[in-house]
């Protein structure tokens, strides 16, 4: 039984999310979870770099919010506190200033740096003083471009920890200050019969290069939040309402339970709510994903997020702020995105155990060659302890993801696949689990006439233009189709003469004494108008079909009747084999109903379907594959795929798609052609190939080169390896990881 005091003890306990800035890498997020984990009072801490931010369980009786933040800044880090609109405002606001710093910094690097390499390579003893202009280029780019290097890798000394910027802060330094060293006192390796070389352009070049796979990953990384804010900007800033007896302009956060609402046509329903007057259409394809605005009248629901159409409405604010759907599916996207795993760049690992070991394996050749080394034995000692940390620069392991990602996007944009996420692209060739959103992707995604029936010997020229006068003022969404397909054929609009809407049936107009109606079947019985058998069984062949059927009449028969349904694509078919051959599972959900799904299903060879599922049921089923341990990519077009998209391993959005969809997911298709979804794994899976031989190589290349380095020759053969032979050595590394991801772009079968 617990007692008063454990109890109290445990209500302390809270949890809280923040945003993070100054992190640059998968490791930065291992080490400020480490740190803050050995606070006392600390229970839990998540930290996801992706979507950098923090989720901290702490007993805020014994720790306070302002240490952890605290203990966080004295590792370089900086844990954002306050309102959450302020606190992304602002990490947006220090995010984009880091941003153009580091843009900065890399073309500061590159203009000093180019000078130095061209003068080492090109023109080596032909400028005087050369040396002397090389340090004096050089300075800049190490102590200001490159600084924040050695400021991580001070941080990380002082905990213990290696990483990435610790290799790359170590061989630039060494290189720099052995180099600075021979320019001041030449004479030194002179005396004892060694060149005293210099490494200027070694040192210029790394950190140039590792600023430009960094600008690249940081830039891609200041778009993570776009899909919310877009989520959030569905919400009208001012909303009309009705407060004792008066209409008044409010701002959105003011609405409260009760508020009566105004809707004029073409406003973003601000509310989860209740119809109390008027009629209109509302288009809610945000949250169903169906194109076909919905008929709302009084006492229907209507929510937040949606546009009315063309009527105004009244409604009664029910739910308000952050309990409506919207603000529901927000939530479930930003907690899909901190849910991911941190991106564990395969790199930073290795330099983990890399870095340690290569310093070991650098002072134990110091120790051997000053202890048992001939004369001059500090001279030898210096030489190989420099040759081996040069040789060991983490350039080629640094290049190894970016250039054969920067080259598998490049080709990706080739062949209309764009990559937004390289995260994406490391992780689509392991998928196994495919989901697609039915409306926009697996369909065209808009209404349109697959069948025009004519009652036997009734067609006349003048009906089908009276047709389309009518459906030209009518406002329903289905007449838009009509329109367009009987404008298509050349038909010419005429004077409809006086005409009727009638609310959820459909319209009515009367010309020279005849009267002509066009709409469902209710409309058809309201005015006594017959429908032949044959038509009658055409119509129920088409309604099966998943077909919305559209009766037109002239006097008191049915003349034709004209079938409306969104279609699949042509390439549709084709595409979902293709995938399914791949040994990838198929699924399709949709916001219809299950006969809709149950013939779209079928006509699309897709085995596995659910029916009326709801934006939130989406993303559940992403997480429930997850579960069984598939890895799930999500391809959709809406606001209402947006969550499962985030939540998916690889989200992928159709180019004709909403911004938001585009956002959420990490490859666009931009020829909203599925075929195009094979053709990213396909992408993937050489992209991926090659990263491992890049690193293969890369690594095979220092246990090689490293013992060579440490002078492991010497004693048989009389070889040690100059330090310049080792500038180069490392240079061609990087040459050949170049190589390696350039080949990507001549793969043909992508």
């Amino acid at each position: 039984m617990q007692t008063e005091k454990e109890t109290q003890h445990k209500s302390d306990i809270i949890r809280e999310n923040y945003k993070v800035s100054g992190m640059t890498c998968a490791s930065c997020a291992h080490s400020l979870e480490s740190n803050l984990k050995s606070l006392n009072g600390i229970v839990q801490v998540s930290v996801n770099f992706p979507n950098q931010s923090i989720a901290i369980d702490y007993d805020e009786s014994i720790v306070s919010i302002e240490t952890i933040q605290q203990s966080a800044k004295d590792i370089g880090y900086d844990i954002l506190i306050g309102e959450a609109k302020d606190i992304q405002d602002t990490f947006d606001d220090i995010e984009e200033k880091r941003l153009n710093i580091l843009k900065s910094k890399l073309l500061f690097s590159v203009v000093f740096s180019v000078p130095v390499f061209i003068i080492a390579m090109f023109f080596k003893g032909k400028i005087p003083f050369e040396n002397w202009v090389m340090m004096a280029l050089s300075v800049p780019v190490l102590f200001w471009s490159g600084l924040e290097f050695f400021v991580v890798a001070w941080k990380r000394l002082r905990h213990l920890s290696a990483n990435m910027d610790t290799l790359v802060a170590l061989s630039t330094g060494v290189a720099f200050t052995f180099s600075v060293f021979n320019t001041l006192y030449p004479n030194f390796f002179l005396s004892h019969g060694v060149t005293p070389h210099v490494y200027f352009e070694s040192a210029v070049v790394i950190i140039t290069l590792i600023l430009l796979g960094r600008f690249l990953e940081e830039r891609a990384k200041s778009k993570t939040s776009s899909a919310i804010k877009k989520l959030m900007g569905l919400t009208p800033k001012q909303v009309s309402v009705i407060r004792n007896g008066e209409e008044r302009i409010v701002q959105y956060e003011e609405i409260v339970k009760g508020d009566l609402i105004i809707l004029k046509p073409g406003d973003k329903v601000p509310v989860d709510g209740k119809v109390k007057k008027g009629e209109s259409f509302i288009d809610e394809s945000m949250i169903s994903g169906e194109p076909i605005p919905v008929f709302k009248t009084k006492g229907d629901k209507v929510i937040a997020g949606t546009i009315n159409q063309k009527g105004s409405l009244r409604i009664l604010a029910q739910k308000v702020g952050d309990e409506t759907l919207l603000s529901q599916i927000i939530h479930l996207v930003e907690q899909a995105q901190s849910s991911k795993p941190a991106i564990q760049k395969l790199a930073d690992k290795l330099a983990g155990v890399f870095v340690p070991i290569v310093i070991g394996v650098a002072i134990l050749t110091f120790i051997i060659w000053y202890t048992y080394g001939p004369d001059p034995s500090l001279t030898y000692a210096l030489l190989t302890f420099i040759t081996v940390l040069i040789i060991a620069c983490p350039c080629a392991l640094g290049l190894a993801t970016p250039t054969a990602l920067m080259v598998g996007i490049g080709k990706g944009a080739e062949q209309g696949i764009l990559i937004k996420d390289a995260q994406a692209l490391e992780t689509a060739y392991k998928v196994d689990a495919l989901i697609l959103d039915k409306t926009g992707t697996i369909t065209e995604g808009k209404p349109r006439v697959t069948d025009l029936i004519w009652e036997e010997g009734k067609y006349s020229k003048q009906f089908e233009q009276i047709l389309l006068a009518i459906e030209s003022q009518s406002e329903h969404p289905i007449a838009d189709a009509v329109v367009k397909h009987l404008k298509d054929g050349n038909g010419l609009t005429r004077d409809s003469g006086s005409f009727e809407s009638i609310t959820g049936m459909g319209a009515k107009a009367e010309i020279e004494g005849t009267i002509y109606c066009v709409g469902n079947e209710k409309l058809m019985q309201a005015n006594d108008i017959s429908v032949s058998e044959k038509l009658v069984q055409k119509a129920k062949g088409l309604t099966e079909e998943a077909k919305t059927v559209v009766y037109y009449s002239v006097g008191t028969n049915v003349v034709a009747i004209i079938a409306v349904a969104d279609q699949i694509k042509e390439s549709t078919a084709s595409a979902i084999q293709q995938v399914q051959q791949m040994g990838i599972e198929v699924y399709m959900l949709t916001g219809d109903n299950k006969q809709t799904a149950a013939v779209i299903a079928d006509k699309a060879g897709i085995k596995y379907f659910k029916a009326n599922v709801m934006p939130a049921d989406k993303g559940h089923f992403v997480k429930e594959l997850q579960e069984q341990g598939k890895v799930v990519a999500m391809a959709g077009d809406g606001i209402n795929d947006s969550h499962a998209l985030a939540q998916s391993d690889v989200g992928i959005a159709m180019g004709n798609g909403t911004d938001i969809a585009m956002e959420s997911a990490g490859i666009t298709l931009m020829q909203s052609d599925l075929k195009q979804i094979s053709k990213a794994i396909k992408l993937s899976k050489a992209t991926m190939r090659t990263i491992k031989q890049n690193l293969f190589w890369a690594f095979i290349y220092n246990l090689i080169a490293i013992p060579i380095a440490a002078g492991i020759l010497y004693p048989v053969f009389g070889f040690l390896l100059n330090p310049m032979i080792a500038g180069a050595a490392m240079s061609m590394s990087s040459i050949s990881v170049l190589t390696n991801s350039l080949r990507l772009k001549k793969r043909s079968n992508i």
